[in-house]
């Protein structure tokens, strides 16, 4: 199976399925003598993990992450960087019912034409319980940045629509993303989504979301283009993340109803742009703004409703899926999101300080 690395001179390699005694990951290009210790990835981990709300799934993983290499007396070494997160609460069980099935809306069918095997226990490799090891990785980018960079930089991400409603004023406060269950920036639009997701989660059924992630305190001159333009890693950093269907940049798809007076970021002395369409980069490399991306989560595919599919064989049926699942998948792929934008840029800049000539 090909497929499990990501990135360029950072890069990384994950592995484990969703029911296996564990997961894990083993990270390259991490500069040396940065200090790190699990006690700087534990809290992104904990933002990410399962049962953390009644909004989410109620599987109970701590994630308690160990790194097995790459560290000496609290700083990295150089050499490949692995760690390790065991699984605790699984309930294998739950899918014993769709061993012989394919799931609607999930990867069973295109994983047997592939390898002719699949692991039905909460998809296996497929399960968005990979995503911890992003998570994971995403910890590590982060000190780089600001190893490298400044204390300064930040990655946010915030849900700015669930289902059907978006977000209901205009009022986007990052304080309050950490004030609520969703990462919302708005507080009125948060009670709204915690009634809407209850009937939700009551009918058995789910609903897809879109997050945004802000990257700030980046400087101009990440990315490499022409094929790997700095928005095109991020495009495809994105599109790898577990049900994400859509990824845009700055104004994204809002861009094509702007005129060219409109859509242009005017510049002004001091560097300063007076307007953020492109979302912080142009031609493929960073012009110093806010990195702004927003991406679309379809709906938990695991819902009660029965749905059409076949068997292994072929023979018609219907599935309905029992278990432990998100109405909402969206709600956690948003530290996920953070991580995925943290590591681009890392690999981004390292690849800048052996190229630029500043």
């Amino acid at each position: 199976m090909a497929g499990n690395s990501f990135g360029d001179l950072f890069r990384f390699t994950s592995w484990g399925e969703s029911h296996g005694p564990a997961i894990g990951v083993v990270v390259d290009g991490v500069p040396s003598l940065i200090k790190l210790s699990e006690d700087d990835i534990q809290p992104f981990l904990d933002k990410r993990k399962p049962g953390n709300s009644k909004h989410t799934t109620q599987r109970k993983e701590d994630d308690i992450v160990k790194i097995m290499s790459g560290v000496y007396q609290g700083k990295t070494t150089g050499t490949p960087l692995s760690m390790i997160i065991e699984n605790k609460d699984q309930r294998s069980k739950d899918y014993s019912e769709i061993e012989k099935t394919f799931r609607p809306g999930h990867a069973d069918f295109t994983y047997m034409e592939k390898y002719g095997i699949r692991d039905p226990r909460g998809g296996g490799r497929s399960s968005a319980r990979e995503t911890a090891c992003r998570v994971a990785v995403g910890a590590i980018a982060n000190k780089i940045l600001k190893t490298f960079l400044d204390s300064n930089v930040k990655i946010r991400g915030a849900m700015v629509q669930m289902g059907e409603i978006a977000l209901i004023d205009d009022k986007w406060a990052w304080d309050e993303v950490e004030k609520n269950d969703f990462f919302c920036p708005s507080k009125k639009t948060a009670i709204e989504w915690d009634k809407y997701l209850k009937d939700v989660r009551k009918n058995g059924s789910s609903v897809g979301a879109v997050i945004e992630i802000h990257a700030s305190g980046i400087p101009a001159g990440l990315g490499e283009p022409v094929y790997d333009k700095l928005d095109a890693d991020l495009a495809k950093a994105f599109m790898s993340i577990n049900a994400v269907k859509g990824v845009e940049i700055g104004a994204g798809f809002e861009s094509a109803f702007l005129t060219g007076e409109q859509n242009a970021d005017e510049i002004r002395t001091g560097k300063v742009f007076t307007s953020n369409n492109a979302g912080g980069i142009l031609g493929g490399i960073s012009t110093g703004q806010d990195i702004v991306v927003r991406f679309a989560v379809k709906p938990t595919s695991s819902i009660l409703t029965p749905k059409k599919s076949i068997t292994k064989t072929g023979k018609e049926t219907t599935v309905s899926t029992k278990g432990r699942h998100d109405p909402c998948v969206g709600i956690r792929a948003v530290p996920v999101g953070e991580a995925m934008m943290a590591i681009v840029l890392a690999d981004h800049l390292l690849r800048n300080r052996g190229l630029s000539n500043k």
